[in-house]
């Protein structure tokens, strides 16, 4: 099967693939030599969360900081 990058690096896969995996909105993307595999990802809004605060540079210790401060009487 053929599927078409276009301009914007954006492809559609063909639905008799899509159809043998667990359906997704988001794949785990890497390049192996030339090949590029796409892995189904299913994201908790827990991870989404982990993620953000990853990126944000925010520890353990500035959550139980900000939740100690916004239950201060």
């Amino acid at each position: 099967m053929l599927a078409k990058m276009t301009s914007k690096n954006q492809i559609t896969l063909p639905k008799a693939v899509t159809a043998q995996v667990s359906s997704a909105e988001y794949f785990e993307v890497n390049v192996d030599a030339d090949r590029i595999i796409l892995t189904p990802v299913r994201l908790q809004k827990a991870d989404a969360v982990r993620a953000k605060l990853a990126l944000l540079n925010i520890g353990d210790a500035d959550v139980k900081d900000a939740i100690a401060w916004a239950r201060r009487d």
